[in-house]
């Protein structure tokens, strides 16, 4: 893994986009424009808050972000982790290999508290969380519809370091 660039941003949003349908990643309904993620992209502090891609040959092919949780002084060492994966690359590791990576940054970061939101129909990324210790935090019932279906978002969180 390694900080993106804006140069990645291309392969970051195609990435984002490919899993919009899916309905299990992401409450977007329509593809992001890579001009629409722009302030997204520079909002990530590669020491505080990275933007990283992992390559493969050169390809960007899976991305992790950490953000800033809630944007209040008081949450400075809780962050947010997004973890997103191309289609060929899914169901093959690669998110396992990426979170335990991400995981060992945490302590250079500050981070003390993990947290994500994943929808609680995504059981692939649920079981990828929770084997890695974390639990579910809460439960927002219904509160994302999506092609005339409702559906529910976990909270899933980790104590990281103290």
């Amino acid at each position: 893994m390694r900080i993106a660039t804006e140069n990645d941003l291309k392969d970051i949003v195609s990435i984002y986009n490919s899993t919009i349908s899916t309905r299990l990643s992401t409450a977007d309904t329509t593809e992001v424009s890579v001009e629409s993620r722009l302030e997204w992209f520079r909002q990530h502090d590669p020491q505080n808050r990275p933007l990283l891609v992992h390559e493969d040959n050169d390809k960007v092919v899976g991305w992790v972000s950490f953000q800033s949780f809630y944007g209040r002084t008081a949450y400075n060492h809780t962050a947010e982790i997004s973890i997103y994966i191309s289609t060929e690359y899914r169901g093959k590791g690669l998110g396992r290999s990426l979170l335990a990576e991400s995981l060992r940054l945490t302590k250079q970061l500050r981070i003390k508290t993990v947290v994500c939101f994943i929808f609680s129909h995504n059981i692939p990324s649920i079981k990828l969380f929770r084997s890695f210790g974390f639990e579910e935090w809460g439960k927002l019932p219904n509160v994302a519809e999506m092609d005339g279906k409702e559906y529910s978002l976990s909270i899933i969180g980790k104590r990281v370091n103290e």
